[in-house]
């Protein structure tokens, strides 16, 4: 049995082989209508979600099975012993995913789930997203043999980019992180993804007019919140959050910054518009960016099938 985490236990080749089978599902939807007859799944949420539920909840019923879903607050799993609980669940469906703020509380699932289990999403890793990108490339530029660019936060969803460049070895992922978030990834795991050749972490000090070189050389550029969803608007994280747009706001994806550029825009959504980008880039790049999230839903039940097979 297999559960996905991260990328750590996938090779290349099966991680090529979900991505082509997500292509596939989403041009061939009546291939699979009954891939996953009489299959469940438990879907937890502890983070909030519109893409993940929404993706994950249809997804399962395209592919004929059917799904139970639970928040949190819930769930006994803010009262109970989370292994027995986690063990109970196993023995009612198929297959788990969970959306967990803790890294730990996932790696509980991953070492004590009974059927597969899916991270989806994380304080340390979003695979589940990075697969999405993957398939937008894919459909975009014919494959994964970009060069995109991260200007953002060192978060789940930048830990799981450089994971997956850094795996597929196509293509070149460059980060520029002025923020970095509290994460579970190793000491040495940007050391290791550079070493590869295929991740570059540029310096966070450089001027602006020298990250606006880069920007003029990408094919695509990714950004993400500054500010983590469940602290946005809670005012015990004013300070905090002021505190880092201030440092941010300078890296915002608006037409000046993208002066000279012909890339592409990624976000994976929700936007906070007029922070990390603006409305301008958001209008001019809609379509790309809801292809991006709509490709969650191909991406998941690829994930979905591969585990159940």
């Amino acid at each position: 049995m297999k559960n996905m985490v991260n990328f750590s236990n996938f090779t290349k080749e099966e991680l090529t082989d979900i991505l082509n089978l997500a292509f596939d599902m989403k041009k061939n939807p009546a291939k699979y209508v009954e891939t996953l007859k009489g299959k469940k799944l438990y879907t937890l949420f502890e983070k909030t979600s519109t893409r993940t539920f929404l993706s994950f909840s249809t997804g399962i019923t395209e592919l004929g099975g059917t799904y139970y879903n639970q928040l949190w607050e819930d769930s006994n799993f803010v009262l109970g012993e989370t292994v027995s609980e986690i063990k109970y669940v196993g023995r009612n469906v198929d297959i788990i995913m969970a959306r967990l703020i803790k890294n730990e509380i996932v790696e509980l699932f991953n070492k004590n789930s009974t059927v597969p289990f899916i991270n989806g999403c994380d304080s340390t890793y979003h695979p589940c997203q990075i697969l999405a990108d993957a398939l937008t490339l894919k459909e975009h530029f014919g494959g994964l043999n970009v060069k995109l660019l991260y200007i953002g936060a060192k978060n789940n969803v930048f830990n799981s980019l450089v994971e997956f460049f850094a795996k597929m070895g196509e293509g070149t992922l460059y980060g520029l992180t002025p923020l970095v978030n509290d994460t579970a990834v190793d000491a040495d795991f940007y050391e290791k993804a550079k070493t590869t050749g295929h991740y570059i972490e540029l310096d966070p000090a450089m001027s602006m007019e020298e990250a606006k070189k880069y920007v003029s050389e990408m094919d695509v550029l990714y950004t993400d919140t500054w500010v983590d969803m469940e602290f946005f608007n809670n005012p015990d994280y004013q300070q905090q959050k002021e505190e880092t747009l201030a440092k941010m706001m300078p890296y915002q994806i608006n037409k000046e910054f993208l002066a000279g550029s012909k890339a592409k825009v990624m976000h994976d959504m929700p936007m906070h518009v007029g922070y990390e980008i603006s409305q301008e880039v958001v209008d001019e790049n809609l379509d790309f960016i809801l292809d991006q999230a709509e490709n969650r839903r191909h991406a998941e039940k690829a994930v979905m099938v591969t585990l159940l097979k």
